[in-house]
C-alpha cells in the first residue's frame, strides 16, 4: 500500500520506517524537501537532522506535503498540531478527498513553555481531529495513535506483552477498519483497540496529553501507556 506520512519528525520518521519495514510504499511529506534535506540543526528533543535519518531509510520518498498527499493511498498526519490545517492545505483538499486520514496529532500550545497547553478552541467543545474533519469534509478522518509515544505506536509489545490500550475513533466504520488493520500490522491486539465511537472522541483523548506528560516528566521515561482494565 502506498502510504504518505506528513511531518519529518521523529514522530514522522518513525512512522515511515516502520511502514516500511513492513513493506508498504512509504512518502513523507514536508514544506519544501530541499530545504528539509539541507537542515542541519537537530530537532527539539536532540535528535539527529532529517537528513541523517533519511540517509539510513533511502527507500522512504520525500516530497511536498502536496506530492505526498497525491501519492499515498492512507494519509498520517504527523505535523505539529498547530500547523496541521495549514499543511494539510498546502496538500490540497482535491487530492486529500475520499482517503482515510489517521491524525496522530495533538492540539499542543508550546507558547508558554513547557508544560504545553492545549490550543483554546481546540479542547472541551472541540478538537483538532474534528477541526480537521470540518475543513475537509471530504476525507475521512480517524484519530488514533496520539496517547503514547511513538515507539509504541509501532512496537506495543515493547512494554507489557502489547498488554494497553489504543483508542480509536472516527466517523467512518470502513475507515476505522482500515485503521485498525493497519494497528494489527504494528502488533497491536485487536482487544486493546478501543472504539470511542465518532470523531468528537478526539476531544477525551486529545486531552489526555497534559496528563501524559505529567507522567512523562515524573517518570522521565515515555514507554509507558494507559491500560483499560475492568
Amino acid at each position: 500500500m502506498k502510504i504518505a506520512v506528513m511531518g519529518t519528525g521523529n514522530v514522522g520518521q518513525t512512522l515511515a520506517g516502520r511502514l516500511s519495514g513492513l513493506g508498504h510504499e512509504v512518502m513523507i511529506g514536508t514544506r519544501n524537501a530541499a530545504e528539509t534535506l539541507a537542515r542541519t540543526t537537530g530537532d527539539a528533543y536532540g535528535g539527529p537532522p532529517f537528513f541523517k535519518w533519511h540517509e539510513g531509510n533511502k527507500q522512504v520518498k520525500l516530497g511536498t506535503f502536496t506530492e505526498a498527499a497525491v501519492f499515498g493511498e492512507i494519509v498520517i498526519n504527523a505535523t505539529q498540531g498547530v500547523n496541521t490545517i495549514n499543511a494539510l492545505d498546502m496538500a490540497g483538499e482535491a487530492n486529500l478527498n475520499g482517503k482515510v486520514l489517521i491524525d496522530i496529532s495533538n492540539p499542543l500550545d508550546f507558547s508558554g513553555g513547557m508544560p504545553p497547553t492545549l490550543i483554546p478552541g481546540l479542547c472541551n467543545t472541540n478538537s483538532l481531529g474534528e477541526e480537521i474533519q470540518k475543513t475537509f469534509p471530504g476525507v475521512k478522518v480517524v484519530k488514533a495513535l496520539n496517547t503514547m509515544w511513538c515507539g509504541l505506536m509501532v512496537n506495543p509489545s515493547m512494554i507489557s506483552g502489547g498488554n494497553h490500550s489504543v483508542f480509536i475513533c472516527g466517523n467512518d466504520p470502513e475507515a476505522k477498519a482500515k485503521v485498525s488493520g493497519l494497528l494489527k500490522q504494528f502488533g497491536w491486539k485487536t482487544e486493546n483497540m478501543l472504539d470511542l465511537g465518532d470523531i468528537t472522541g478526539a476531544r477525551g483523548t486529545e486531552m489526555v496529553l497534559p496528563l501524559w506528560l505529567r507522567i512523562m516528566g515524573g517518570f522521565g521515561n515515555p514507554a509507558f501507556n494507559f491500560n483499560m482494565v475492568r
